[in-house]
């Protein structure tokens, strides 16, 4: 079933890499990934939903990555803007699959709701992981070294940041170095707001 699974979202990012988001129709998906439409139909209900599964799959693969090789920097900030910088250029290496997802992301689509809900909590994950200086928080955190509301609010507004930056760079108002600069000045002023706190 996996298997099946990883072929649909494989096809899915082929057909958009080769002609963005309109190429991924549910058809072809299916005829080039070896499944009966049917099938196709009862996992996804639309392209958003195939690509939105489809970057939840990568960020899941950079959570086991990172778990081994975490983000490297001496300060929270140096390695925040390391996983942006990570997360930026797996995303720009496929520019047409990138809009294509960016357009998923924010089609506002019911089913597609769940997983997009999915992604940001990875992505916080990968944040607050790339703050603390570990390679991924633990799937049941002990109360004491739970996310606080601080850290997620953080991670939260990065990822909202991070998200307008790449519409940006979509519509060639960015370049790529931009978008993670962007990402690292954000970040120096939310935090020096998070440590002034009182």
């Amino acid at each position: 079933m996996k298997d099946r699974r990883d072929a649909i979202l494989d096809v899915a990012i082929s057909l958009a890499e080769e002609g963005g988001f309109d190429n991924v129709r549910q058809r072809d998906v299916a005829a080039h990934a070896g499944v009966a439409l049917g099938t196709l139909y009862k996992r996804f209900r639309s392209k958003e939903d195939i690509l939105v599964a489809a970057l939840d799959r990568e960020t899941e693969t950079l959570e086991r990555r990172m778990e081994v090789k975490p983000a490297v920097g001496a300060t929270p900030l140096d390695r925040v803007v390391h996983l942006f910088q990570l997360v930026t250029r797996g995303m720009c290496k496929k520019p047409k699959y990138a809009r294509a997802v960016l357009r998923a992301v924010a089609s506002g689509e019911p089913e597609v709701a769940g997983k997009v809900a999915a992604y940001q909590d990875r992505m916080t994950g990968l944040i607050i992981a790339a703050l603390r200086g570990v390679g991924r928080l633990g799937p049941k955190e002990a109360p004491s070294k739970a996310p606080s509301k601080t850290e997620k609010t953080l991670a939260f507004a990065l990822q909202q940041i991070w998200f307008a930056s790449l519409v940006g760079w979509s519509a060639g108002l960015l370049s790529q170095a931009q978008v993670v600069e962007q990402m690292r000045l954000t970040g120096a002023i939310l935090m020096r707001g998070v440590e002034g706190e009182p």
